[in-house]
């Protein structure tokens, strides 16, 4: 077996850290990345606004440290395992040979996104040791909990003090990877809006023809969600008036998710509900959408309970006006990396940084890659790895610069 590459070997140490939800092992993370800082020479803080959930920030200051600084983002926590279902341990990275001679590295984390946080530090390393000066300072952010909501990490994170005094100007975010030759690009999101509709009614025995039911007022709902459904998927389906296909993210979904009525067979029901798990895309107006829903409900007898709304459409500009984006777009240029434009189907801490007016993009450089988050046997190849470290360098080198 080929020996293993120092930037490797250090990114086989972070996957094996279990940051796996719902208890990950924060602190085993804080030691490795002070460790990399230490190394590396980058400046380290470590701040935790719910204890135990550490926002890890390291530092390269730029030679012009008062104007607006670079965010390089990443999560540290991984989703959970069905451990009987991976074909090697899911936090042991096992180095497995392939046809080509490349290698698989089987982790959990691998492609979500320990990938892009430990690139942005050997791109850094690199950068350093070759002795780059960058222009703008650098923040490699490390936050908790992104895989359930961030509340606990980013969204407090951006709310600090300490956050305000990045004097952030530009972020990279996670992003996912391609089965095509491009980079897909995220400068926006779909944002969630999970709702629940209740409905109060009479109840009996279910021998009679009982009126004003809980499921009466309920049904007429669910079918306008199920109508609405069919219309986007459809506007899904339909190309774009220049001939290009749509993705996900230029619609909004919903799905039926919960349905809930009744205690037994023969007693209709005082209360039903229905839960539908909804995505609405930036190009909607997401206040008006959120009345016709509650209007909807009170128009059958019922109520619209949000268990959660996000408020927010920011869109990062992918045009002349942000100048980041254009050393963006000129780096992978150089690099003769394809890029394809899209809005991000679910929710990454993206979103935070977006509302808090810092222009972001989510990328992930793996291409011709399956789409592995969240699936069993993660994982993504070494060259992918090292390709994605001369991502980073270039991209890192570009944006800073600006």
């Amino acid at each position: 077996m080929a020996e293993i590459q120092p930037s490797v070997k250090r990114f086989i140490e972070y996957l094996r850290i279990k940051t796996v939800q719902p208890t990950p092992d924060y602190a085993s993370c804080t030691r490795f990345l002070e460790g990399q800082a230490r190394e590396i020479g980058l400046g380290f803080q470590a701040h935790e606004y719910v204890a135990g959930k550490p926002v890890v920030v390291l530092t390269w200051e730029g030679t012009s440290p008062e104007e607006p600084s670079i965010i390089l983002n990443s999560h540290t926590d991984v989703v959970p395992v069905f451990e009987e279902l991976w074909t090697h341990p899911p936090f042991e990275a096992a180095r497995v040979v392939t046809e080509d001679g490349d290698f698989r590295i089987v982790a959990r984390g691998s492609q979500d996104m320990k990938i892009v946080g430990h690139c942005y530090l050997e791109a850094v390393r690199r950068l350093r040791s070759e002795g780059v000066r960058l222009r703008r300072t650098l923040h490699l952010v490390y936050v908790p909990d992104e895989e359930i909501g961030g509340e606990d990490g980013m969204a407090r994170f951006v709310e600090s003090a300490e956050f305000a005094r990045l004097n952030a100007g530009f972020a990279l975010d996670e992003g996912m990877a391609n089965p095509g030759d491009a980079v897909r690009v995220f400068y926006g999101e779909r944002a969630p809006c999970w709702v629940r509709f209740v409905a109060h009614g009479n109840t009996g025995h279910g021998s009679q023809f009982i009126e004003n039911t809980a499921a009466e007022k309920l049904l007429p709902i669910v079918n306008w969600a199920m109508d609405f459904r069919r219309q986007q998927l459809e506007t899904l389906r339909t190309p774009k008036d220049d001939g290009s296909a749509r993705t996900l993210g230029d619609v909004t979904s919903a799905n039926l998710t919960v349905l809930a009525a009744g205690v037994q067979h023969n007693v209709v029901p005082e209360s039903a509900s229905a839960c539908v798990d909804i995505r609405m895309t930036p190009e909607l107006d997401y206040a008006a959408f959120r009345r016709r829903l509650e209007a909807l409900a009170a128009e059958h007898g019922a109520v619209a309970e949000f268990v959660q709304f996000w408020p927010d459409s920011t869109m990062t500009p992918t045009d002349a006006s942000n100048p980041f984006w254009t050393a963006f777009e000129q780096a992978l240029g150089a690099m003769r990396i394809p890029i394809f434009k899209e809005i991000f189907p679910a929710a990454t801490d993206s979103r935070y940084l977006r509302r808090a007016g810092v222009p972001a993009l989510g990328v992930t450089p793996l291409r011709n890659a399956p789409i592995l988050l969240h699936d069993h046997n993660e994982f993504v190849k070494e060259s992918e790895f090292l390709a994605g470290i001369d991502f980073y360098a270039g991209v890192v080198a570009a944006v800073a610069s600006v």
